[in-house]
């Protein structure tokens, strides 16, 4: 048995303020540290024994992942960062409060912009200063494919050839994976695992460092999947994120 375990960051600081937060690099709240942490204990419990380790370009992810690692103390294993993995891009959105935007455009406008498939919020201007392009991490990437807003289904599209030439061919030579990014980047991942339709994408929240295990058979055929930790706690925390763009 082969297994790919998904993991959403911990709580960051714009998650705290319910921000639209993006490729805007934030850090961990407190809470989000402690929420690493016990996602980290939740795999050590499980007996989960990583070969190698993804994570994207933003530090809430990286240091979840960091966090998460000591804990199971596999800190050694070889760790992959891609702007792919990234979380969407929010465009224009980026750092307004969710539920003061639902007061001003209504609930189901941000609820299209947080969770449809195909529609993006307005994008960045080019001189925008939070255009990746002015950003260091990004400058050996051509301007042409960084975003300036994304829909869903532009984050697959940003995240498939990652997926698909890196990190699911691994599962031929390695057993278990972690990959540590964001909701949507994960949701995009999930999407594409389980096969959801489009029409049906908008209803799949995903719960903060909540770890979400993949099993794969020998032919790398997805066989089950299921979340690790207290199934209380788990929709609590999923009808957290789903409340996020309520007024």
């Amino acid at each position: 048995m082969k297994k790919i375990v998904l993991l959403r960051h911990g709580e960051s600081t714009w998650n705290q303020e319910n921000r639209f937060t993006g490729w805007t690099d934030v850090d961990l709240t407190e809470q989000g540290c402690a929420e690493a942490y016990q996602a980290g204990e939740l795999m050590r419990q499980e007996g989960l024994t990583f070969n190698r380790a993804y994570t994207s370009y933003l530090k809430r992810a990286i240091k979840t992942l960091n966090i998460a690692l000591d804990v199971l103390d596999q800190d050694w294993i070889p760790v992959e960062k891609h702007w792919r993995l990234n979380e969407k891009h929010y465009g224009v959105l980026q750092g307004l409060n969710k539920k003061e935007t639902a007061a001003q455009y209504g609930e189901e406008q941000v609820l299209i912009w947080r969770r449809s498939y195909d529609i993006a919020p307005d994008a960045l201007s080019e001189t925008d200063s939070r255009n990746p392009k002015f950003d260091n991490r990004y400058t050996q990437i051509p301007n042409s494919e960084l975003p300036r807003t994304e829909s869903l289904k532009d984050t697959i599209k940003r995240i498939l050839p990652y997926w698909e030439k890196t990190i699911f061919p691994r599962l031929k030579f390695e057993d278990q994976l972690l990959i540590v990014a964001h909701g949507n980047s994960l949701r995009g991942i999930i999407k594409h695992l389980k096969r959801i339709p489009d029409s049906e994408i908008v209803r799949l929240n995903l719960p903060t460092a909540v770890p979400y295990v993949f099993e794969f058979d020998r032919h790398l055929n997805l066989t089950k999947d299921y979340f690790l930790g207290d199934p209380d706690e788990i929709r609590r925390k999923t009808a957290a994120v789903a409340n996020q763009g309520t007024k």
